[in-house]
Parts: structure tokens; C-alpha cells; sequence
């Protein structure tokens, strides 16, 4: 993490952005590539700040006074006791530096997320992956590295070249003293978009929750997206001011795509785009009432006879369209 911010800092935010903008151009329709380390910065420990202000001091001295009297109560004398509550907070503050002495705690939270990035992957196995962190130095290099318990930090503009962006991150100890710990994850592309996600949790698990959100955000379908059906090209674009649109009415849905110079999808359209899937380039259409021309709804929840319907089946104001072209 050193090595990283001080080669950054050496290279300046001009040749930075040159590298990663050549990046964005070349590589426009390629999956998103991330440096693979992940620097953490450790941000204000929120447990111990809730212990110190989370009550009053006439809250803290009241407490303190009736853990005194406790004590006192079992016949201990009164120097004894204060001195055995010293001792204890003492001993409380000693165990939380031990926990949280050396930097280890980044390396537990970059090698969570990645893992848990990838059992995603693994488990919903889209056709193409859009978010990938690259290793652009040698393999031999990354072995030595490995031995010698140092992190990936050497940067040239070369390696750059390759890159789409990078990530980083911070993390806090939370409040309430459970083990918990808040983390976020930056994610900076050569574009100038910046993409955050956030959660706490037990370190061993907590990231597996921020790879959920950043799987959904980089590989749900984007819109426009083109995909091909029966040799033709079919453009998703979405609906107007929202990727999916909701309206009272089929017809009201179909006015906002002509508007567009759009239209709404067919019925078979908008069962292969959801036998695509969200991850896909396709839409799911889960359990909802979509919206179709000719003041028509399609229910895939209602099959018999047809999935087909009229508004008044099913009783509902709350359909979905996007528009296509």
C-alpha cells in the first residue's frame, strides 16, 4: 500500500490520467481492469469513540459509581476496588491494541473480496465478465512478492496502459465493540466515474456483501445494450429518466417509448431478453406485469392460457416496460 501511494505520487495526476485515459480508448468494449492490489486506508475506530461518547459523563460516572458500590457490596475495600475497575479497563484497552497491531487486516479484506467476487462468478457464471483484476507484472515477480510478504505496488506506464481503473479502500472498527468492522470500496476509472459500495459486518464475511454490490452494479445489463435476436439487432434502451420505467397503463407505457422514437418489446422479446437474464445483456422479468402495445399487459406468472393479458386479469397499476428500437 506504501509502495502504491508513494509510485502515484512520483508519476503525478498528469501522467495518471494520461495512462488510464489511453486505457479507456483502447479498451472501450473490454471487460473493466482493476490493478489487483487494493490499498486500505484505516479509518477512526468507532467502537472506541462509542465507548468514550456514546453516554454523558454523568452517565459514565453513574456507571461507574454502580459498579464500585457492586464491588464494595461483595466486601471488597474501596482503594481495592477502584483499583480492580482500573485494572480491568486496562486489560480491555490492552486486548483491542493486540487485535488490531500490524497490517493485516487489508490483506484480510482484499483477498475476502476478491474470493468472494469470484464465487459469484462462478455461481451465476455470466458469458462475459465485466469487472477483472488484472496482474500486469510478471509471474516470477508476483512469487517474490508472495515470499516476501509484500504487497503488488510497482507502477510504470506501461502497466498502466492495461489498467481501466483501480480500487481502494477504508475500513473502521464499528460501533457497539461486536467485532464488526465498516469497510467501503472506491472503485476510480480512467473515465472520471467514481463507484462506492459500503457494509459492515464480521471481517471474515463482511465482504462478501460489497462483491454482491459491485456484481450487480458492473454486470447487471447496461443501457443502451444491443443484442441480436433472429439475426436482427435489437437496442435496449431503457425507459425515459430510469433503465425501467413504471407506469399505471400499457398505454401510457407505450406513449413514453414512442415519445422516444422507441417502442415497447414484444411478447417473445421480452422472453428471450429475459432468458438472457439481468447478467446477460438481457432483463429479467422476475415476477411482474410488463407492458405491451395495443393496451396489452404480458403476466409471466399467468401461463394458461396465455401469459398474455389484458389489464383488467390482473387487477394491477404497477407495470413495467423498457423501451427498445
Amino acid at each position: 500500500m506504501i509502495m502504491l501511494s508513494s509510485a502515484l505520487r512520483r508519476m503525478g495526476p498528469l501522467w495518471l490520467g494520461l495512462a488510464l485515459w489511453s486505457a479507456a480508448s483502447a479498451q472501450a468494449a473490454a471487460p473493466l481492469s482493476l490493478w489487483p492490489t487494493i490499498p486500505f486506508v484505516r479509518g477512526q475506530d468507532l467502537c472506541q469513540f462509542q465507548d468514550a461518547y456514546g453516554k454523558s459523563r454523568s452517565e459514565q460516572a453513574l456507571e461507574m459509581t454502580s459498579r464500585l458500590k457492586d464491588l464494595l457490596a461483595y466486601g471488597a475495600q474501596a482503594d481495592e476496588a477502584l483499583d480492580s475497575l482500573l485494572a480491568l479497563d486496562g486489560l480491555i484497552d490492552k486486548n483491542r491494541k493486540l487485535a488490531t497491531t500490524g497490517f493485516g487486516m487489508d490483506m484480510t479484506l482484499e483477498a475476502g473480496l476478491k474470493a468472494a467476487l469470484d464465487g459469484l462468478y462462478r455461481e451465476l457464471n455470466p458469458k462475459e465478465r465485466k469487472l477483472v483484476f488484472i496482474n500486469p507484472a510478471p509471474l516470477l515477480e508476483l512469487l517474490r512478492d508472495l515470499r516476501t510478504q509484500q504487497r503488488q505496488g510497482n507502477l510504470d506506464l506501461k502497466q498502466l496502459s492495461r489498467l481501466s481503473g483501480f480500487a481502494w479502500g477504508t475500513y473502521a472498527y464499528g460501533p457497539g465493540c461486536r467485532g464488526d468492522v465498516l469497510v467501503s470500496i472506491h472503485i476510480e476509472l480512467a473515465t472520471g466515474a467514481s463507484h462506492s459500495f459500503k457494509a459492515q459486518g464480521r471481517p471474515d464475511s463482511v465482504m462478501s456483501s460489497v462483491a454482491a454490490q459491485i456484481f450487480q452494479h458492473f454486470q447487471r445489463t447496461q443501457f443502451p445494450s444491443v443484442v441480436s435476436i433472429d439475426k436482427k439487432s435489437l437496442t435496449l434502451l431503457g425507459a425515459p429518466g430510469s433503465p425501467i420505467g413504471m407506469a399505471p397503463s400499457p398505454s401510457l407505457a407505450e406513449s413514453a417509448c414512442k415519445a422516444s422514437r422507441a417502442r415497447l418489446p414484444l411478447a417473445d422479446e421480452y422472453e428471450f431478453l429475459s432468458a438472457l437474464g439481468d447478467w446477460n445483456g438481457g432483463v429479467g422479468l422476475d415476477h411482474k406485469l410488463w407492458a405491451l402495445a395495443d393496451g396489452h399487459v404480458l403476466a409471466p406468472d399467468l401461463r394458461n392460457p396465455s401469459p398474455v393479458r389484458h389489464p383488467e386479469d390482473v387487477n394491477s397499476n404497477e407495470i413495467y416496460f423498457y423501451c427498445v428500437r
